[in-house]
């Protein structure tokens, strides 16, 4: 596996903001999962409570580089307005309670990423959930702003207590060491970040496939492409819930255009592969949508339209 066909228009520009973020001024968004505005749902006996970890800064060209220019142009005003410079993607993380376990899905970005980011642990006190309570943690891929939280500061774990559940093939290619030099520069130290926090769990790392409980009616779904092991998280209770992880990127653009590849896809065709798979299946089965990117708390459903699909909010 190579990463020769990651798109690479917007990377280094992407990568640049990331540094440079903390010039830009803050603003409260009003989807942070602070206090009363924390949003809370059953799903069958599952308990889901969406925290969010913030939000990012990245170049809105990022949300389909490979898209014909004046589609994506007039897409974007269409929903914005404009089309602006950058977009501020939320980050949402679902925590699960499941006949008395708690489960979270991905860990943020700790403070290592983007100033607006990092807000997990926060969140989770101000909810009145302590990190050491979690039993086990799901990663749904080893991108920056899922597993980046591993670690506090001085080296120890941030959910000291929990199993850490992978992809076979994520875990397999981000702890390779060939993986690093298969990419560019720019991007290299997404494959160091990855390696250093999967590293750090290792002894406490399950792998699982397609089809693995991780808990009583929650299990694994492969949907790679997005990274080469990306998986989702199926919730199957009550009207049932896909947690997608980064397979749909986007409420709108990657639900009504499932064809633009998503600029941080790292095997495209893959990934428009899995994600048209995804949206039918949930679509056809009425089982409900988490995706991490959404507006907060990012929970809706995925219908059917002339056009392909569309998103609704639930």
């Amino acid at each position: 596996m190579t990463y020769g066909n990651i798109t690479h228009l917007h990377r280094r520009r992407f990568l640049a903001l990331s540094a440079g973020a903390a010039a830009m001024p803050f603003m409260p968004r009003s989807g942070w999962a602070f206090g009363s505005e924390t949003h809370s749902t059953m799903v069958g006996d599952v308990e889901l409570t969406v925290i969010s970890d913030g939000h990012l800064t990245i170049p809105s060209g990022v949300l389909a580089p490979n898209a014909p220019k004046e589609e994506f142009e007039a897409f974007m005003t269409g929903i914005m307005g404009s089309v602006p410079e950058t977009v501020q993607p939320e980050t949402n993380h679902a925590l699960l309670r499941v006949g008395g376990e708690t489960i979270l899905i991905d860990n943020g970005s700790g403070k290592k990423f983007q100033p607006t980011a990092g807000k997990l642990l926060e969140n989770l006190k101000i909810n009145g959930i302590d990190p050491a309570s979690i039993e086990k943690v799901i990663f749904t891929h080893a991108h920056p702003d899922h597993v980046w939280g591993t670690l506090l500061d001085d080296g120890s774990l941030a959910l000291p207590n929990a199993t850490y559940y992978v992809g076979e093939t994520e875990f397999g290619f981000w702890i390779n060491p060939e993986t690093e030099g298969m990419m560019p520069d720019d991007l290299k130290a997404f494959a160091q970040g990855a390696r250093r926090d999967l590293m750090a769990v290792q002894d406490r790392v399950q792998l699982v496939k397609e089809g693995d409980s991780i808990a009583a009616g929650v299990s694994v779904l492969d949907t790679p492409g997005h990274t080469p092991g990306h998986i989702s998280v199926l919730v199957d209770g009550g009207d049932g819930l896909v947690i997608t992880g980064d397979a749909v990127a986007s409420e709108f653009l990657s639900v009504q255009h499932p064809d633009w590849a998503f600029g941080f896809d790292s095997i495209p065709d893959m990934a428009v592969a899995s994600r048209k798979a995804l949206l039918d299946r949930v679509a056809t089965d009425g089982h409900r949508v988490l995706g991490y990117h959404f507006a907060y708390p990012g929970i809706g459903n995925i219908e059917k339209s002339s056009e392909g699909y569309r998103f609704t909010s639930s």
